[in-house]
C-alpha cells in the first residue's frame, strides 16, 4: 500500500496530514507574502537603473549592491526578527507551536511578533482541510490545495501592497487550464472561455469607468485573477463569483467602517474579495446554485 492509498483508506489520517501540510505551507506563505512584493520592487529598480545607465551621467549600480539584491529571494537570506535582526532558528519556526512557546515574542529582544503569522498558518491549515474534505485525497484535491494556497497569498499581498503579482496569477491561470484539460473540474472549452470572459468582463468595466470618471477603478491584476478563476471553474461560475465578491466586499467594507472607523474614501483592493468569492464558489458553488433554484425559481 502506497502512502497516497493509505491516506485514502484512512480519512482521519488524511485530514491530519493535510492539516500539518497546510500549517507548514502557511508558514512558507508568510515568507512569500512579505518577500515577493519586495523582490518585485528590486526588479523594477534594477530595470530603471539599467535604463538610466544608458545616460553617461547616471552611475551604474555597484557590484556589491547587485550582489545584495540577487541574494534576496524566497529562500535567502534566512528569516530574522524585524526588530533586532536575530536569525530565527529551526525550532523557533515551527508553525503555531513556536509562537505559543515563545509567547508571541522574539527569543532575543523579547519584542512582540505579529499575531498575523500564526493566523495565516491556521487559516491555511483549515482551508486546506476543507478543500480535501470536499474533494477527497485525489489529484483534483491536490490541485485544489495549490488553488487555495495561491488565493491566500494573493489576498494578503493585495491587502498589503495593492498588487496581484503575475508570478502567482498567471501560473494559476495556466494550471487551471491544464487541470481542466483532463476534465477535472469542468471541460476544457468552458475553462478556456472562462479565462477569456473573466479577463474581458473586468477589463470592460475598467475601461468604461475610466472613460466616465477619468480614474482607474481597479488594476490589471484583478482581470488576471478573475481569468484564473474562470479557468478553474468555467465561464458558468463567473456570474456567481462576481455577485459573491460584491457581497463579500460590502460586508467587509461596511464592517471595517463601523468597527475600525476606516475612512470610506480610502481605496480598498478588490482582489481579496475576488479571491474569497472564488474559493467559496469553488467549494460550495454547486450547493449555492441548487439552494437558489429551490428557493427562488418556481417549479
Amino acid at each position: 500500500m502506497t502512502f497516497f492509498s493509505a491516506l485514502q483508506a484512512y480519512p482521519i489520517l488524511g485530514m491530519v496530514c493535510t492539516l500539518v501540510l497546510g500549517l507548514l505551507v502557511g508558514s512558507f506563505l508568510n515568507v512569500v507574502i512579505y518577500r515577493l512584493p519586495k523582490m518585485m520592487e528590486r526588479e523594477w529598480q534594477n530595470q530603471c537603473q539599467d535604463f538610466l545607465a544608458t545616460d553617461g551621467n547616471i552611475a551604474t549600480p555597484s557590484p556589491q549592491l547587485n550582489k545584495e539584491q540577487e541574494s534576496f529571494n524566497l529562500m535567502t537570506p534566512a528569516s530574522t526578527c524585524p526588530h533586532c535582526g536575530h536569525k530565527i532558528r529551526a525550532w523557533e519556526n515551527i508553525p503555531i507551536i513556536s509562537y505559543l512557546i515563545l509567547r508571541g515574542k522574539c527569543s532575543n529582544c523579547h519584542k512582540g511578533i505579529s499575531v498575523r503569522y500564526p493566523i495565516i498558518e491556521i487559516v491555511t491549515g483549515l482551508l486546506s482541510v476543507a478543500a480535501i474534505h470536499h474533494l477527497g485525497i485525489t489529484w483534483g484535491g491536490l490541485a485544489a490545495l495549490f488553488f487555495t494556497w495561491s488565493l491566500i497569498a494573493l489576498t494578503m499581498i493585495d491587502l498589503d501592497t495593492y498588487l496581484l503579482p503575475d508570478d502567482i496569477t498567471l501560473p494559476l491561470l495556466w494550471l487551471g487550464l491544464i487541470v481542466n484539460s483532463f476534465g477535472t473540474f469542468t471541460d476544457l472549452p468552458s475553462a478556456l472561455w472562462g479565462a477569456i470572459a473573466g479577463y474581458l468582463s473586468l477589463w470592460s468595466v475598467y475601461k468604461l469607468f475610466k472613460m466616465l470618471t477619468g480614474k482607474e477603478g481597479m488594476g490589471y491584476g484583478d482581470f488576471k485573477l478573475l481569468a484564473a478563476l474562470g479557468a478553474w471553474m468555467g465561464w458558468q461560475m463567473l456570474p456567481q463569483i462576481i455577485l459573491l465578491s460584491s457581497l463579500v466586499g460590502a460586508v467587509i467594507g461596511i464592517s471595517m467602517i463601523l468597527i475600525r472607523g476606516r475612512d470610506k474614501n480610502i481605496p480598498i483592493p478588490f482582489g481579496p474579495y475576488l479571491a474569497i468569492a472564488g474559493w467559496i464558489a469553488f467549494i460550495w458553488g454547486d450547493v449555492i446554485n441548487q439552494t437558489y433554484l429551490k428557493l427562488f425559481v418556481p417549479h
